[in-house]
């Protein structure tokens, strides 16, 4: 059953429209009695105010998102993908560029009413009936709406962040906040260090000064680049180095970022479903998916609580097992470590068989690689050989598909130009590496996207999916039910497996920890 939700509008599908003073009751209403499948223009609009109201819903139907899978299908990665724009394009009036602003900006366009935002779901719903495979289209889109729903709530929710421990260790580090325009005492030491080292002032942020001075002293650079400063003999680099890394926590989780991302023992970042084009999240800020191992420690359970994380071994060589169907590379993907199993197989060194397989997947051609893969080719020849098709679809200007349709972007004309050129090999091939590896990445966002669906529906209450990350999940619970909530990743996993590739012989271990602090799991 899905029901349009819509502004102060409730719509179920084949129904008349409701005016809905208080759309929050209404929606709690609704969800106990019939559970819905909720249709809205854009769950980042929609679903905080529900949230703010305590109100949360088992199932969506995103447009924007499912718009943007559909476009992408057909070739037309990039368009706009907003339900206005859908609407528009299905009236064949003109399609505006820009998605519409978040709720309360200035000069926001008015939204979609019910009958509108109908009209675009039973569009998309005719668009994925017709295409080759609605069945695994459907999961998609399914998927990806339950994704949103998860970012959302996430960010309602919020990491658990101590500032006093935040705080402490940044002076550990960095010395007392500084005011502000300055730098924290012991970056500027270090600024000071460098220096020293060059003979005169420089500032070590200035890539420009940097290289410059660097030349002066008879060392030329042709970036400040940690992996070429490492290359360099020279009094600088060593406090260059570690100035480098202390500024990086400074600038993107110091104090001024935790002032404006963390609230109320909450870190509270904007997810972007899909905003990376294999499917992969990303932020709207605050950077949590790129929280640096010194800060885990900053990442606390309450009181009486625990966290639960796991992380999925090695989940994209199992995945281009799942997807090849190679008998070989399924049975060492049945272990809990592959590379070992595959060392075996392969009659050596499970570093060597790790190179093999991501040389494989990812188009790596330096050092040993081209040995090892001449012999995952002969062992495994049908994973090899999925991804090499991959790759020369990509190579020839095709477009590829994850396993359940989500579609790589088309070939730019910049590109085009370049491979009718003189570097067009090049370009084919850099091309293919990405196609090769859009296949499996995007398949493992896609199993990442069905745990999350799952595992939402699974966990007990309070218990609250608080952390995201490609192949990790975090859960917040009451000490109580970690041993229920580690199960119930197990069994997400086991469910998320099944789903998109049936019976399988591939097994998808999550390996769950319950502990008190982020840095106690790694």
């Amino acid at each position: 059953m899905y029901v349009v939700l819509a502004g102060e509008s409730l719509l179920p599908v084949g129904g008349t429209v409701r005016a809905v003073p208080d759309p929050a009751a209404a929606v709690r209403e609704l969800e106990a009695a019939e559970r819905p499948r909720w249709v809205w223009a854009d769950t980042r609009e929609d679903y905080p105010r529900l949230l703010g109201a305590g109100v949360r819903v088992a199932r969506c139907h995103d447009l924007a998102l499912t718009e943007g899978l559909l476009l992408a299908y057909d070739g037309r990665y990039g368009e706009p993908r907003s339900a206005r724009a859908a609407h528009a394009r299905l009236h064949g009036l003109p399609v505006p560029e820009e998605e519409p602003s978040a709720p309360g900006t200035l000069f926001a366009p008015e939204p979609l009413g019910a009958q509108a935002v109908a009209e675009v779901l039973a569009d998309q719903l005719r668009r994925i009936e017709a295409l080759p495979e609605p069945g695994r289209f459907r999961l998609l889109v399914a998927a990806e709406s339950a994704g949103a729903l998860v970012a959302a709530e996430m960010s309602c929710d919020g990491m658990p962040w101590r500032r006093d421990v935040h705080d402490a260790l940044l002076t550990e580090l960095l010395g007392p906040r500084p005011v502000h325009g300055m730098r924290p005492a012991k970056l500027q030491a270090l600024a000071d260090e460098v220096a020293a080292a060059l003979g005169h002032p420089v500032n070590p942020d200035s890539v420009q000064q940097l290289v410059k001075a660097f030349k002066a002293a008879g060392v030329a650079l042709k970036t400040t680049r940690s992996g070429e400063l490492k290359r360099i003999d020279h009094p600088a680099v060593a406090p260059l180095l570690a100035y480098k890394e202390l500024a990086r926590l400074f600038s993107f989780h110091g104090w001024v970022w935790a002032d404006q991302w963390v609230r109320d023992g909450r870190f509270r970042p904007e997810y972007v479903v899909g905003g990376v084009v294999s499917g992969r999240w990303a932020t709207n800020g605050g950077g949590a998916l790129q929280i640096p191992k010194v800060m885990r420690r900053v990442v606390m359970a309450d009181d009486g609580w625990v966290l639960v994380v796991a992380d999925a071994a090695q989940l994209e060589p199992r995945v281009l097992a799942a997807m090849a169907g190679d008998v070989g590379l399924a049975r060492a993907a049945g272990e809990i470590d592959l590379y070992s199993a595959l060392a075996k197989s392969f009659g050596g060194e499970r570093d060597n068989a790790k190179i093999a397989m991501l040389s494989a997947m990812y188009g790596g051609t330096s050092g040993d690689a081209p040995k090892l893969l001449a012999v995952m080719r002969q062992r495994f020849p049908l994973a090899y050989q999925f991804v090499e098709d991959a790759a020369k679809a990509g190579e020839e200007g095709r477009l590829v598909r994850s396993w359940l349709g989500r579609t790589s972007p088309p070939p730019s004309a910049r590109w085009k130009e370049l491979v009718s050129g003189p570097e067009g090999a090049r370009a084919a091939r850099d091309r293919g590496r990405f196609t090769r590896n859009f296949v499996v990445q995007g398949t493992a966002a896609e199993w990442a996207l069905a745990l999350l669906g799952v595992l939402r529906g699974l966990l007990p209450e309070p218990a609250r999916l608080v952390f995201f990350q490609h192949d990790e999940v975090m859960v917040h619970c009451p000490l109580a039910q970690a041993e229920e909530v580690i199960a119930a990743v197990s069994e997400a996993a086991g469910q998320a497996s099944r789903l998109l590739f049936g019976g399988t012989p591939v097994r998808f271990p999550m390996e769950a920890v319950a502990v008190s602090s982020y840095a106690d799991a790694k």
